[in-house]
């Protein structure tokens, strides 16, 4: 077992930290041009030393092949509107050259069983060390607010009963994500409006640093 574990996590902790701030300073520049932004907010986190354990033990994956085979030890998650925006994002990473995706995992098209929906890209990201370049691999999962309340509470729910729900509980959270979707579909045929409601709010906004949450 990996006997320093801070050490091993820097690199993946500089990743989820330089990724953040770029993704910030994309959307800050969109509404600095006075244009929609289709970042909404950007959060980012290391996998739990405990989660790390688990998932390896769970996977049977090799210590000698963690950083290969776990992609998600550095996690970020960009939140968007409208669905039209995540595959907005999803084109505006591909074409940036300070990563490499990897594999994406469509779930909003291909929803899982479960009802859960989400964009899923795994990227190669170069950082700089003392000891010269090192690439790291990260997931960033992409979602609309709705999909994003709805994961959050399967995913607390999925740790209480440990994967196993009743079936009452799990086709009532089938239909809310259902209802989750069908409420992100109701923006997306009004986001004219409502992108244009927001840019005219904005532009009436005395300029201010922002510190995402």
């Amino acid at each position: 077992m990996i006997e320093d574990w801070q050490q091993f996590l820097e690199p993946y902790e500089q990743t989820v930290a330089e990724l953040k701030l770029k993704l910030r300073q994309l959307r800050n520049q969109y509404r600095q041009r006075g244009q929609h932004s289709p970042i909404e907010f950007v959060t980012g986190r290391v996998k739990p030393i405990a989660s790390i354990v688990e998932k390896m033990q769970r996977r049977n994956i090799r210590l000698d092949r963690l950083e290969e085979d776990m992609e998600d030890i550095a996690g970020v998650r960009v939140m968007c509107q409208f669905v039209e925006d995540i595959y907005l994002v999803v084109e505006l990473l591909k074409q940036r050259y300070d990563m490499q995706v990897l594999e994406e995992r469509d779930y909003i098209a291909n929803q899982k069983a479960s009802g859960y929906r989400s964009y899923h890209i795994v990227i190669s990201y170069p950082i700089q060390r003392l000891d010269g370049q090192r690439v790291v691999k990260a997931e960033i999962q992409i979602r609309t607010l709705a999909m994003n309340f709805w994961a959050t509470i399967e995913h607390y729910l999925n740790y209480k009963y440990q994967g196993a729900f009743p079936p009452e509980l799990a086709e009532r959270l089938r239909r809310s994500a259902e209802a989750a979707f069908m409420l992100d579909k109701e923006m997306s045929d009004i986001r004219e409006e409502i992108k244009e409601a927001q840019v005219l709010f904005q532009t009436k906004q005395k300029p201010k640093v922002e510190d995402d949450k």
